[in-house]
């Protein structure tokens, strides 16, 4: 199935650069971003965790609306992935220059009128503007209890990276991620509304509300333990005061009471597993599923 998303996403965007350059072919420019970025290949996070709340609630193999959600899943990770490198000047992002780096460099190189830093910038913000268009031109053709999901994601996740960047900001942030064991706390822009909500997109089209309770059980525990795991290996967002922290502060027991928590909050998912209301293949299945986010295979 996640072999149909990525045709998806590439006929989208393959259409979309015909179409944009007959037009006009500066604005190919856009498109050319996004799909070098959908394109540079990916772990496709959120469009597998939506996959399997949906198989495991009984969803049908063969469903086209699923895919069209996992496509949209994708594209609104990638605007939020343009957003946070602009916000964060990085330089490289899938081992490829990042948007505003490019576009700046190629304002320079052409001597255009104006300051090439904020050419770069604002170029790459609109990519991904049009990222998520195109995300949420796929996702109004879902159904509603489905859309409904996918347009609370959306808000939750610029909320949150805004509200990551201002606690940043305000030197309120806390390099150790302990707000995410009873759900994440103001300033988390890695909330555990991303797993929850995928998973909830799902079991409603695969018509089952009934699975709203276990599943969002099960993303509480499960992000926690992911969140654990990146600050002990320094994934991404944990570098900097995280990574002091980790190397002035967090010796053997420090380290060896984190991986108790992750096995504590394991736990609680494989509980929550064990009694959903799931064929029992698929119980051992998203046991299995918990042990890979949160690094423990």
């Amino acid at each position: 199935m996640l072999d149909r998303v990525e045709e998806r996403l590439a006929r989208l965007l393959a259409d979309e650069t015909r179409s944009r350059r007959t037009a006009d072919p500066r604005s190919a420019v856009l498109v050319a971003g996004v799909a070098e970025l959908v394109q540079a290949g990916a772990e496709r996070a959120h469009p597998v965790i939506c996959l399997t709340g949906y198989l495991a609630a009984g969803g049908d193999p063969a469903g086209e609306d699923v895919v069209s959600a996992c496509a949209a899943l994708e594209l609104l990770d990638t605007c939020l992935m343009i957003r946070d490198d602009v916000r964060k000047n990085a330089t490289l992002r899938r081992g490829i220059p990042t948007l505003h780096i490019s576009h700046a460099a190629e304002h320079e190189r052409n001597g255009w009128r104006g300051e090439s830093r904020r050419f770069g910038e604002d170029t790459a913000v609109l990519a991904g503007d049009l990222a998520t268009a195109y995300g949420d031109r796929i996702a109004a053709r879902l159904p509603l209890v489905a859309w409904e999901l996918w347009d609370a994601l959306r808000t939750e996740r610029t909320i949150g990276a805004h509200a990551e960047a201002a606690a940043a900001t305000e030197y309120l942030d806390d390099a150790w991620p302990g707000q995410c064991l009873d759900g994440c706390g103001p300033g988390c822009g890695a909330g555990w509304y991303g797993l929850r909500h995928a998973l909830l997109i799902g079991a409603a089209l695969a018509g089952r509300d009934d699975l709203r309770e276990p599943y969002e059980e099960y993303a509480r525990a499960l992000h926690a333990a992911w969140r654990i795991r990146g600050f002990l290996r320094g994934g991404p967002g944990f570098d900097g005061d995280a990574q002091f922290l980790r190397d002035i502060f967090f010796d053997a027991r420090a380290r060896e009471k984190a991986e108790e928590t992750i096995a504590g909050l394991l736990v609680r998912a494989d509980a929550v597993a064990s009694a959903a209301p799931v064929p029992p293949r698929w119980r051992t299945e998203l046991k299995a599923f918990a042990r890979r986010v949160a690094g423990c295979e």
